[in-house]
């Protein structure tokens, strides 16, 4: 029994260090071999490895995947007009060299972003100050990005990483000064709005004149028609007149004293004191009065 008992203890024991000598590398991960506290390989593509058993021998794994690094703090940052804006970016990178990285970094991602984060602030910080507000917010805003990039690739290379890409994800006023900008924007957005009224209201004042302008010709111009069309009628009765009178004068003269007769005779209570027998009742007295009187 008890050679039985100390087999399986020494198949136990080849066990275990059969496994201390194994250890798999995911594809998404360096491992890099220390050999008695130094490196001694690292390995890059991803299966099933060998190496000598603890202590001789231990592993240690990097992440290779993209990394992000945010701004921790916004410092605000003069821009070359003396403003001041705060700046809020994000930069991706990479672990490409195990070695160099962990000889400045330990094994630990941290130790990087915190050595890395003052490099990226400092390279943005020579960028905006040499451009103004205008161009951080507008038009040179992906300019800055690259110059920043472009700053950054070899100071990665000390690090043991690429700078895969850099970010600026805000550009803002810093709070002690936002305020008064905002109150020039609305004292400037109110003088805009004074302007627009005041012009509005001065073409309102130009086409209520016009209107009027146009009304009164137009009045004027219907007046001047409707007195030439009614001298042409007056013009064209008298035309007929004449001619039907023309054809019978005493109808006429008989017509002539019927107009006078309503004339004078508008109401019930007028009342003329006139001698019958003038010639203004000759048509009154009648055919036999007439021929009396001659």
């Amino acid at each position: 029994m008890n050679r039985i008992a100390l087999a399986i203890a020494g198949l136990a024991a080849a066990a275990m260090l059969a496994v201390s000598t194994m250890f798999i590398v995911d594809q998404r991960q360096f491992a890099v071999v220390y050999a008695l506290g130094e490196i001694k390989e690292v390995i890059t593509e991803p299966g099933l490895k060998f190496k000598l058993p603890p202590p001789f021998q231990n592993v240690v794994f990097l992440d290779k995947r993209i990394q992000s690094l945010d701004s921790p703090e916004t410092r605000p940052i003069f821009t070359a007009e003396k403003k001041t804006l705060v700046i809020d970016w994000l930069v991706k990178w990479r672990v490409t060299d195990a070695r160099q990285f962990i000889r400045n970094n330990g094994v630990d991602l941290r130790n990087l972003e915190t050595r890395l984060s003052p490099v990226v602030q400092a390279a943005f910080n020579e960028e905006v100050t040499r451009r103004t507000v205008q161009a951080m917010l507008a038009t040179e805003r992906d300019r800055v990005m690259q110059d920043v990039r472009t700053r950054l690739v070899e100071e990665g290379k000390l690090f043991g990483i690429e700078i895969v890409d850099v970010r600026i994800k805000r550009v803002d006023f810093s709070p002690n000064i936002t305020d008064s900008v905002y109150r020039r924007m609305e004292s400037e957005r109110k003088r805009v709005a004074n302007e627009l009224r005041s012009t509005g209201a001065a073409e309102g004042e130009k086409i209520r004149a016009d209107a009027d302008r146009q009304r009164e010709i137009i009045i004027a111009e219907a007046f001047r028609d409707a007195q030439k069309i009614k001298g042409e009628g007056d013009a064209r009765a008298s035309q007929l007149y004449a001619q039907a009178f023309g054809r019978d004068p005493q109808f006429a003269q008989f017509y002539r004293s019927l107009e006078a007769y309503r004339a004078s005779f508008r109401n019930r209570s007028d009342v003329i004191v006139v001698d019958p027998g003038t010639d203004f009742f000759r048509s009154m007295r009648g055919a036999d009065a007439a021929s009396q009187r001659r």
